[in-house]
């Protein structure tokens, strides 16, 4: 069976899905329905994509945890700030679900994005919803734009590829560098291209079993589907020198990319050889740890195959980010790289991180305390 094949028909079969009967009164009565025993209760029909950006350092990832109220995530203040602006009614804090509230992408504490998206139904009620929503969120948050979107949407399944980038100091990418940031550090050359070579064995499908958790090889979902691994020239910031490596796929699992950039670390500082990189596709458990959270940004979420079949039915909005650049250029600019960045020079979390790699037995299964 051909995994490839296999994977690109999951994502072209994707939901198909009818369009909403709209009233053409525009009454509220055609975007809403009343909660069963309670008159007083509305419940959203249509459904809107949320598109936000967000500095993730300081939040224990994208996902709510009810069972952990006190630990703040990207959701809850989006969800708080949501019912603050009367675009949901506060009854649903607790039970999303029943407003089909989905994401696109989980990312992990201290991720950050640039295009995260979201879907859920919202009252009709809810006037400017995006500037009034950007008024109760904290200055680390902010939605973009909103997009009125199909019924059965599923930002999770017609996500057609995700990027992501990683911004890591140069001297984790090479074995003749320092252990901490150095102003008179530059990466040579052939570093830079061996990286890139050891990269590109990321390109096309893989079993990658090993780099995430609580996944066997035998699973189908272990195998993942690589459009483009990169990594950027370095650019100097504050003296020390940094680099992005970029990363698109179908879709990630859990750890995924953070535990191929470690690998990847681990190479570069001679702690394990080139070939271990292929052997961590096969059969064999292989305990990988992932790079620090802090440098992964998620850059962009692509709907293509969504916004060629509905996107100009009449009836809904392409989702597309074009328009949005400007803002999420700022938002970048002055938000997350220079949290990413100072962050990185302030904590020194790459250099803690390779220190403890140096002592990391790829081979022993044990609890790998995140940086």
């Amino acid at each position: 069976m051909n995994v490839l094949l296999t994977l690109q028909s999951m994502a072209k079969n994707k939901e198909d899905v009818p369009h909403e009967e709209l009233d053409p009164a525009g009454t509220i009565n055609a975007s809403v329905e009343v909660l069963e025993n309670n008159s007083n209760i509305q419940i959203p029909k249509r459904k809107f994509a949320i598109m936000l950006a967000y500095c993730g350092r300081g939040y224990y990832g994208m996902q709510m945890d009810l069972t952990r109220p006190n630990f703040p995530t990207i959701e809850s203040a989006l969800i708080s700030a949501l019912i603050q602006a009367r675009c949901i009614p506060e009854m649903f804090y607790m039970q999303m679900k029943q407003l089909k509230f989905q994401r696109c992408a989980r990312t992990d504490k201290g991720v950050s994005a640039l295009s995260q998206l979201v879907s859920v139904r919202l009252l009709p009620s809810c006037s400017n919803p995006v500037e009034k929503i950007n008024s109760h969120l904290p200055p680390e948050i902010l939605i973009i734009d909103m997009k009125r979107v199909t019924k059965g949407f599923c930002p999770k399944k017609m996500c057609d590829k995700r990027s992501y980038s990683y911004m890591v100091p140069t001297f984790a990418l090479s074995c003749c560098a320092p252990s901490v940031p150095d102003s008179n550090f530059r990466m040579p050359r052939e570093d830079f291209h061996n990286i890139n070579n050891l990269l590109s064995f990321y390109k096309g499908t893989h079993n990658f079993h090993n780099f995430t958790s609580r996944k066997a090889f035998e699973d189908p979902s272990s195998f993942r589907h690589m459009l483009d691994v990169s990594c950027s020239e370095p650019f100097v910031f504050h003296g020390t020198e940094f680099a992005q490596i970029h990363i698109t796929g179908q879709s990630f699992m859990l750890y995924q990319i953070r535990k191929m950039v470690g690998l990847i670390i681990a190479i570069a500082q001679g702690i394990v050889p080139a070939d271990f990189l292929p052997q961590c596709m096969q059969r064999e458990k292989i305990n990988i740890p992932p790079a620090p959270g802090l440098g992964l940004v998620l850059e962009r979420v692509h709907f293509d195959w969504y916004n060629k079949r509905y996107g100009g039915d009449g009836f809904h909005q392409p989702i597309s980010w074009e328009k949005s650049m400007p803002t999420v250029s700022v938002f970048w600019e002055e938000r997350i790289l220079p949290d990413i960045l100072e962050g990185e020079l302030e904590n020194l979390s790459m250099s803690y991180w390779i220190e403890k790699l140096n002592r990391h037995n790829f081979l022993m299964f044990q609890n790998y305390k995140e940086v």
